[in-house]
């Protein structure tokens, strides 16, 4: 007799390999949560249109309420833009105007003061017509040509280098800038290393001159200057060029130039020209007495057969 076949056991489905990740499947296949979907559905059905009168007509005064504020500034945009550009031009006129109002008075000024050295000489050329002269070159209120140095600094190439150097601290945010004190040094130099008069970018300095700074900007008597900066000094051309090159200051204005890639050229010029400064402030004025005058002359007169 024969026997039925065996049953064979089918065994368990097969495992799904994302089995372990449920949360991830649930999330890629429902990426619309259940509530925004039935919104999503429910807006689509009704057409997203507000269905009574009063709705319709509070959105299509919305509309309007909107397109009339766009349309009144476009409009405001347009009539103003005339105006500010009108009131542009008009400020452009009024500072050239201005500026041709003070170029005219320094005129007048440079003018009133050649008048007023000559009526000096004039008056003192008896007695100690010599030492007004003197006085006057080293004050600054003449100007001064003869033999000296042309110094010229300039900011580096790429004002954003950094590097460690001689500056204590970085004040100006680009450290490859030139900065009000490295020109005080630069002047303080030549002073000491034998100018007798010195200009920056046509600035005649004097004792009372002041270099600051203003933001980024370089001050020279409340005077902005842009670089390069031009530095001209009166002197021995190549005495002064070796005795400032050689001096502390010199020292350091070459330090900047390797640490930060400050630029600087120096050169002895057979002649510079450097102008009166333009406003000069007088402090205090004493009499000459007859005796200072009398040993003011004797001085002079030792001092010019000594010369002779």
């Amino acid at each position: 007799m024969s026997q039925p076949p065996p049953v064979r056991s089918t065994g368990s489905p097969p495992v799904r390999p994302d089995a372990s990740m449920s949360l991830l499947t649930n999330v890629m296949e429902h990426s619309l949560d259940d509530g925004y979907a039935e919104a999503s559905a429910r807006r689509a059905e009704s057409g997203g249109l507000p269905k009574t009168l009063r709705a319709r007509l509070g959105l299509a005064a919305g509309l309007v309420l909107a397109a009339a504020v766009v349309t009144v500034g476009a409009a405001e945009a347009r009539v103003s833009a005339p105006v500010l550009a009108k009131e542009r031009v008009e400020l452009i006129d009024r500072v050239e105007a201005q500026t041709e109002s003070v170029d005219d008075l320094e005129r007048t000024v440079e003018s009133l003061r050649a008048d007023v050295q000559e009526r000096q000489r004039k008056a003192l050329s008896e007695d100690g017509g010599g030492h007004a002269d003197l006085t006057g070159l080293l004050a600054g209120a003449t100007p001064v040509e003869g033999p000296g140095v042309k110094l010229v600094v300039d900011d580096a190439k790429d004002t954003a280098q950094g590097g460690d150097g001689p500056r204590e601290s970085s004040g100006f945010s680009d450290t490859g800038r030139v900065r009000d004190r490295d020109m005080q040094r630069v002047v303080n130099g030549l002073w000491e290393s034998g100018a007798e008069a010195v200009a920056i970018n046509g600035q005649r300095l004097t004792a009372l001159s002041a270099i600051r700074a203003a933001g980024d900007a370089i001050l020279v008597d409340n005077r902005p200057l842009v670089p390069p900066y031009t530095v001209l000094a009166v002197g021995d051309g190549d005495k002064l060029s070796t005795a400032f090159q050689d001096s502390a200051d010199g020292q350091y204005l070459h330090a900047l130039q390797e640490s930060f890639g400050i630029r600087t050229r120096i050169s002895a010029e057979e002649s510079v020209r450097l102008p009166a400064a333009p406003s000069l402030i007088v402090r205090t004025a004493e009499p000459e007495t007859d005796a200072a005058a009398q040993g003011g002359g004797q001085d002079a007169a030792e001092t010019e057969k000594g010369t002779s």
